[in-house]
């Protein structure tokens, strides 16, 4: 039986992986699995560290989307993948994998996830999830100040020159491809409970 893959895109410091988690979460007696986005980005370790700082990370190409695109569809096949590990301090992919077994449901999170036509597919439900700008903007320097210990300086300088400009003009307009948009993030607790209600109906439809 094939698994039944949610995706869940918005805009950095959305909300997005609190939704996805409390999603994962709250399908209790479904097997799932969570994979983000984040950790697919290409391996830029032949860069020296500075160049690789200033690499557009908000930019589809910096991800690894035949590697991600095809580990969706094998576990779409019911087979299990080794997804990759990215280290953001150093800006580089790790070494070791994390194993992600066949499961009823994969949730895919990421701020890019619905600008490609291939995992746009891929996805039975699109959730995109909505927050407004100064509240995203708090949400990252809170993020990458203290896991990933970033500079105050260079988080406002990345968001001004890359992640504002990227959002306007990949991920806000991806919106238009959602299935359901969910306004104030992972605090939006009755939007959770319909979309964890409709995943089971499908479920259930499914005979899973």
């Amino acid at each position: 039986m094939k698994p039944l893959i949610i995706g869940i895109a918005g805009g950095t410091g959305s909300g997005k992986s609190t939704v996805a988690r409390k999603v994962a979460d709250a399908l209790r007696g479904r097997s799932a699995a969570f994979i983000d986005m984040d950790a697919y980005y290409r391996n830029f370790a032949h860069l020296p560290v500075e160049e690789r700082r200033r690499i557009n990370w908000d930019h589809p190409e910096t991800i690894d989307m035949e590697l991600l695109v095809g580990q969706l569809e094998r576990l779409a096949r019911g087979e299990a993948v080794d997804k990759p590990v990215y280290d953001f301090v150093t800006h580089t992919r790790s070494p070791r994998t994390e194993r992600v077994d066949a499961v009823d449901v994969i949730v895919v999170d990421g701020i890019l996830l619905f600008v490609e036509p291939r995992l746009r597919d891929l996805c039975d439900v699109k959730v995109f999830v909505d927050a407004d700008a100064d509240i995203r903007l708090i949400r990252r320097i809170q993020r990458d100040s203290v896991e990933r210990s970033r500079p105050l300086d260079e988080i406002l300088d990345q968001y001004l020159t890359t992640v504002r400009p990227m959002h306007l003009q990949f991920v806000e307009p991806s919106k238009r491809w959602a299935d359901v948009i969910v306004p104030r993030g992972g605090h939006n607790s009755v939007a959770i409970e319909m979309i964890v209600a409709k995943i089971q109906q499908r479920l259930e439809q499914r005979g899973v």
